[in-house]
Protein backbone atom coordinates (compact mmCIF):
# COMPACT_ATOMS: atom_id res chain seq x y z
CA UNK A 1 0.00 0.00 0.00
CA UNK A 2 1.34 2.87 -0.97
CA UNK A 3 2.30 5.79 2.02
CA UNK A 4 0.86 9.08 1.13
CA UNK A 5 2.40 10.59 4.60
CA UNK A 6 5.89 9.96 2.98
CA UNK A 7 5.33 11.47 0.01
CA UNK A 8 3.25 14.57 1.11
CA UNK A 9 5.86 15.00 3.85
CA UNK A 10 8.85 14.95 1.27
CA UNK A 11 7.10 16.79 -1.29
CA UNK A 12 5.82 19.64 1.09
CA UNK A 13 9.42 19.95 3.09
CA UNK A 14 11.44 19.91 -0.35
CA UNK A 15 8.72 22.72 -1.67
CA UNK A 16 9.15 24.43 0.99
CA UNK A 17 13.08 24.75 0.39
CA UNK A 18 13.16 25.33 -2.93
CA UNK A 19 10.17 27.77 -2.95
CA UNK A 20 12.00 29.78 -0.33
CA UNK A 21 14.74 30.54 -2.84
CA UNK A 22 12.13 31.56 -5.80
CA UNK A 23 10.18 33.96 -3.53
CA UNK A 24 13.62 35.56 -2.09
CA UNK A 25 14.26 35.95 -6.01
CA UNK A 26 17.17 33.54 -6.54
CA UNK A 27 16.93 30.81 -9.29
CA UNK A 28 17.20 27.07 -8.33
CA UNK A 29 20.58 26.86 -11.11
CA UNK A 30 22.64 28.42 -8.35
CA UNK A 31 21.79 25.94 -6.32
CA UNK A 32 23.17 23.24 -8.43
CA UNK A 33 27.12 22.01 -7.42
CA UNK A 34 28.40 18.88 -9.01
CA UNK A 35 31.92 18.90 -6.85
CA UNK A 36 29.62 19.61 -3.26
CA UNK A 37 27.03 16.44 -4.75
CA UNK A 38 30.42 14.22 -4.85
CA UNK A 39 31.82 15.44 -1.95
CA UNK A 40 28.15 15.16 0.33
CA UNK A 41 26.49 11.90 -0.91
CA UNK A 42 29.70 9.78 -2.09
CA UNK A 43 31.36 10.78 0.89
CA UNK A 44 28.52 9.68 3.50
CA UNK A 45 27.03 6.57 1.43
CA UNK A 46 31.32 5.50 1.66
CA UNK A 47 31.47 5.98 5.08
CA UNK A 48 28.19 4.34 5.11
CA UNK A 49 29.12 1.23 3.87
CA UNK A 50 32.09 1.33 6.28
CA UNK A 51 29.61 1.29 8.97
CA UNK A 52 27.37 -1.42 7.94
CA UNK A 53 27.90 -4.75 6.43
CA UNK A 54 27.86 -5.14 2.54
CA UNK A 55 24.73 -7.84 2.32
CA UNK A 56 22.71 -5.05 4.64
CA UNK A 57 23.83 -2.32 2.06
CA UNK A 58 22.65 -4.27 -0.68
CA UNK A 59 19.73 -4.59 0.80
CA UNK A 60 19.10 -0.76 0.89
CA UNK A 61 16.62 -0.27 -2.05
CA UNK A 62 13.96 -2.79 -0.41
CA UNK A 63 14.67 -1.30 2.64
CA UNK A 64 13.49 2.21 1.16
CA UNK A 65 10.87 1.07 -1.01
CA UNK A 66 8.93 0.09 2.17
CA UNK A 67 9.39 3.46 3.45
CA UNK A 68 7.02 4.63 0.25
CA UNK A 69 5.48 1.59 -0.09
CA UNK A 70 4.48 -0.82 2.85
CA UNK A 71 2.02 -3.45 4.08
CA UNK A 72 -0.96 -2.39 6.04
CA UNK A 73 -0.39 -3.32 9.96
CA UNK A 74 -3.86 -2.98 11.40
CA UNK A 75 -3.84 -3.66 15.28
CA UNK A 76 -7.92 -3.77 15.14
CA UNK A 77 -8.52 -6.01 12.66
CA UNK A 78 -5.45 -8.39 13.72
CA UNK A 79 -7.35 -8.39 17.51
CA UNK A 80 -10.78 -8.82 15.63
CA UNK A 81 -9.60 -11.52 13.18
CA UNK A 82 -8.00 -13.42 16.06
CA UNK A 83 -11.55 -13.40 17.99
CA UNK A 84 -12.81 -14.82 15.09
CA UNK A 85 -10.11 -18.11 15.15
CA UNK A 86 -10.71 -18.24 18.37
CA UNK A 87 -14.83 -18.80 17.98
CA UNK A 88 -13.78 -21.04 15.19
CA UNK A 89 -11.41 -23.03 17.67
CA UNK A 90 -13.73 -23.30 20.36
CA UNK A 91 -16.84 -24.39 17.95
CA UNK A 92 -14.77 -26.95 15.52
CA UNK A 93 -11.81 -27.61 17.08
CA UNK A 94 -8.09 -26.60 16.22
CA UNK A 95 -8.64 -29.03 12.69
CA UNK A 96 -11.43 -26.40 11.39
CA UNK A 97 -8.23 -23.58 11.63
CA UNK A 98 -6.59 -24.75 8.59
CA UNK A 99 -9.77 -23.64 6.49
CA UNK A 100 -9.50 -20.42 7.66
CA UNK A 101 -6.09 -19.98 6.13
CA UNK A 102 -6.98 -18.67 2.65
CA UNK A 103 -8.51 -15.54 3.87
CA UNK A 104 -5.33 -14.79 6.00
CA UNK A 105 -2.50 -12.47 4.00
CA UNK A 106 -0.23 -11.36 7.20
CA UNK A 107 2.50 -14.07 7.09
CA UNK A 108 3.41 -13.95 10.56
CA UNK A 109 -0.22 -15.16 11.65
CA UNK A 110 -0.41 -17.73 8.46
CA UNK A 111 2.54 -19.41 10.91
CA UNK A 112 0.91 -19.80 13.39
CA UNK A 113 -2.51 -21.04 12.72
CA UNK A 114 -1.14 -23.46 10.91
CA UNK A 115 1.13 -24.38 13.67
CA UNK A 116 -1.43 -24.77 15.80
CA UNK A 117 -4.12 -26.74 12.98
CA UNK A 118 -0.69 -29.24 13.12
CA UNK A 119 -1.16 -30.14 16.95
CA UNK A 120 2.27 -28.21 17.66
CA UNK A 121 2.73 -28.16 21.43
CA UNK A 122 1.89 -24.39 23.05
CA UNK A 123 4.98 -23.44 24.28
CA UNK A 124 6.82 -24.49 20.38
CA UNK A 125 4.51 -22.13 18.85
CA UNK A 126 5.06 -19.25 21.18
CA UNK A 127 9.04 -20.23 21.38
CA UNK A 128 8.89 -20.12 17.32
CA UNK A 129 6.87 -17.01 16.89
CA UNK A 130 9.22 -15.24 19.30
CA UNK A 131 11.84 -15.79 17.75
CA UNK A 132 10.47 -15.11 14.39
CA UNK A 133 9.52 -11.32 15.59
CA UNK A 134 12.85 -11.19 16.91
CA UNK A 135 14.41 -11.84 13.79
CA UNK A 136 11.92 -9.34 11.91
CA UNK A 137 12.86 -6.67 14.82
CA UNK A 138 16.94 -7.35 13.84
CA UNK A 139 16.05 -7.11 9.87
CA UNK A 140 14.01 -3.92 10.62
CA UNK A 141 16.80 -2.14 12.91
CA UNK A 142 19.42 -2.91 10.62
CA UNK A 143 17.66 -1.28 7.54
CA UNK A 144 16.44 1.28 9.36
CA UNK A 145 20.20 2.38 10.90
CA UNK A 146 21.66 2.64 7.92
CA UNK A 147 19.51 5.72 6.93
CA UNK A 148 20.04 7.08 10.56
CA UNK A 149 24.04 6.55 10.19
CA UNK A 150 23.87 8.26 6.46
CA UNK A 151 21.36 11.39 8.52
CA UNK A 152 24.37 11.49 10.88
CA UNK A 153 27.38 11.60 8.45
CA UNK A 154 25.65 14.04 5.59
CA UNK A 155 26.29 16.96 7.76
CA UNK A 156 29.48 16.55 8.65
CA UNK A 157 30.68 15.94 4.84
CA UNK A 158 28.37 18.91 4.17
CA UNK A 159 31.23 20.90 6.40
CA UNK A 160 34.36 18.96 5.18
CA UNK A 161 33.21 20.19 1.55
CA UNK A 162 32.93 23.63 2.31
CA UNK A 163 36.23 23.83 4.29
CA UNK A 164 37.34 22.06 0.99
CA UNK A 165 35.70 24.98 -0.95
CA UNK A 166 37.27 27.77 1.24
CA UNK A 167 40.53 26.04 1.19
CA UNK A 168 40.70 26.58 -2.96
CA UNK A 169 38.96 29.58 -2.48
CA UNK A 170 41.79 31.07 -0.05
CA UNK A 171 44.25 29.89 -2.98
CA UNK A 172 43.13 32.75 -5.14
CA UNK A 173 42.85 35.44 -3.15
CA UNK A 174 45.03 37.69 -5.93
CA UNK A 175 41.46 37.93 -7.28
CA UNK A 176 39.03 39.35 -5.49
CA UNK A 177 36.27 39.10 -8.04
CA UNK A 178 35.52 35.36 -8.00
CA UNK A 179 35.92 35.17 -4.16
CA UNK A 180 31.97 35.72 -3.94
CA UNK A 181 30.85 33.06 -6.18
CA UNK A 182 33.65 30.92 -4.61
CA UNK A 183 32.33 30.96 -0.92
CA UNK A 184 28.88 30.76 -1.92
CA UNK A 185 29.53 27.20 -3.93
CA UNK A 186 31.74 26.16 -0.99
CA UNK A 187 28.20 26.54 1.61
CA UNK A 188 26.19 24.34 -0.85
CA UNK A 189 27.96 21.62 0.58
CA UNK A 190 26.84 22.65 3.97
CA UNK A 191 23.37 22.69 2.51
CA UNK A 192 23.48 19.56 0.48
CA UNK A 193 24.30 17.78 4.22
CA UNK A 194 22.00 19.39 6.56
CA UNK A 195 19.18 19.52 4.01
CA UNK A 196 19.81 15.65 2.73
CA UNK A 197 20.00 14.59 6.67
CA UNK A 198 16.92 16.66 7.87
CA UNK A 199 14.77 16.09 5.42
CA UNK A 200 15.39 12.62 3.63
CA UNK A 201 17.66 10.24 5.79
CA UNK A 202 16.59 10.80 9.44
CA UNK A 203 12.85 11.25 8.63
CA UNK A 204 13.06 8.00 6.18
CA UNK A 205 15.12 6.03 9.02
CA UNK A 206 12.15 7.26 11.96
CA UNK A 207 9.28 6.59 9.54
CA UNK A 208 10.90 2.46 9.18
CA UNK A 209 11.38 2.51 13.06
CA UNK A 210 7.61 3.42 13.28
CA UNK A 211 6.49 1.06 10.45
CA UNK A 212 8.88 -1.76 12.53
CA UNK A 213 7.06 -1.15 15.72
CA UNK A 214 3.60 -1.17 14.44
CA UNK A 215 4.22 -4.85 12.28
CA UNK A 216 5.70 -5.66 15.70
CA UNK A 217 3.03 -4.44 17.42
CA UNK A 218 0.78 -6.63 14.94
CA UNK A 219 2.79 -9.78 15.71
CA UNK A 220 2.84 -9.66 19.42
CA UNK A 221 -1.00 -9.44 19.68
CA UNK A 222 -0.87 -12.67 16.99
CA UNK A 223 1.60 -14.17 19.74
CA UNK A 224 -0.89 -13.54 22.37
CA UNK A 225 -3.87 -14.55 20.75
CA UNK A 226 -2.50 -17.92 19.59
CA UNK A 227 -1.55 -18.87 23.28
CA UNK A 228 -4.79 -17.78 24.67
CA UNK A 229 -6.72 -19.93 21.89
CA UNK A 230 -4.16 -22.89 22.50
CA UNK A 231 -5.23 -22.71 26.43
CA UNK A 232 -8.79 -23.32 25.24
CA UNK A 233 -10.02 -19.35 25.95
CA UNK A 234 -13.04 -18.45 25.27
CA UNK A 235 -13.65 -15.43 22.44
CA UNK A 236 -14.94 -13.16 24.98
CA UNK A 237 -11.38 -14.01 27.21
CA UNK A 238 -9.39 -13.60 23.98
CA UNK A 239 -10.70 -10.37 23.15
CA UNK A 240 -10.27 -9.13 27.17
CA UNK A 241 -6.96 -10.30 26.97
CA UNK A 242 -5.45 -8.76 23.62
CA UNK A 243 -7.22 -5.44 24.77
CA UNK A 244 -3.74 -4.23 26.11
CA UNK A 245 -2.54 -3.95 22.75
CA UNK A 246 -5.20 -1.26 21.45
CA UNK A 247 -5.69 2.01 22.00
CA UNK A 248 -9.16 3.21 24.12
CA UNK A 249 -10.66 4.14 20.88
CA UNK A 250 -9.75 0.89 19.14
CA UNK A 251 -10.65 -1.02 21.89
CA UNK A 252 -14.32 0.14 22.32
CA UNK A 253 -14.39 -0.44 18.01
CA UNK A 254 -13.33 -3.58 19.29
CA UNK A 255 -16.65 -4.05 21.76
CA UNK A 256 -19.08 -2.64 18.74
CA UNK A 257 -17.82 -5.18 16.79
CA UNK A 258 -17.62 -8.19 19.05
CA UNK A 259 -21.89 -6.80 20.01
CA UNK A 260 -22.70 -6.91 16.51
CA UNK A 261 -21.12 -10.47 15.91
CA UNK A 262 -22.48 -11.99 19.54
CA UNK A 263 -26.33 -10.07 18.07
CA UNK A 264 -26.20 -12.18 14.90
CA UNK A 265 -24.75 -15.46 16.05
CA UNK A 266 -26.59 -15.92 19.63
CA UNK A 267 -25.20 -17.42 21.97
CA UNK A 268 -23.17 -19.95 20.24
CA UNK A 269 -20.34 -17.01 20.39
CA UNK A 270 -20.16 -16.83 23.94
CA UNK A 271 -20.31 -20.26 25.40
CA UNK A 272 -19.08 -22.47 22.31
CA UNK A 273 -18.54 -25.74 22.79
CA UNK A 274 -15.56 -27.27 22.01
CA UNK A 275 -14.86 -29.78 19.77
CA UNK A 276 -11.93 -32.24 20.42
CA UNK A 277 -9.69 -31.56 17.53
Amino acid sequence: MLDLATLLGLGLALGAILGSVIIEGGHLGALVNIPAAVIVFGGTFGATIICNRLDDILKLPVVLRHAFISARHDPLETTQKMVELATVARRDGFLALEDSLKDIQEPFMAKGIQMMADGTAPETVTEVLQTELYQLEQRHTAGANILLTMGGLAPTLGVTGTVMGLVHMMGKLDDPGSMGPAIASAFLATLYGVASANVIFIPLGNKLKALSKREQLVCEIVIEGVGAIQKGASPIIVAESLKAFVTPKLRAQLEESRGAGQSTSGEESIEPQAKAS
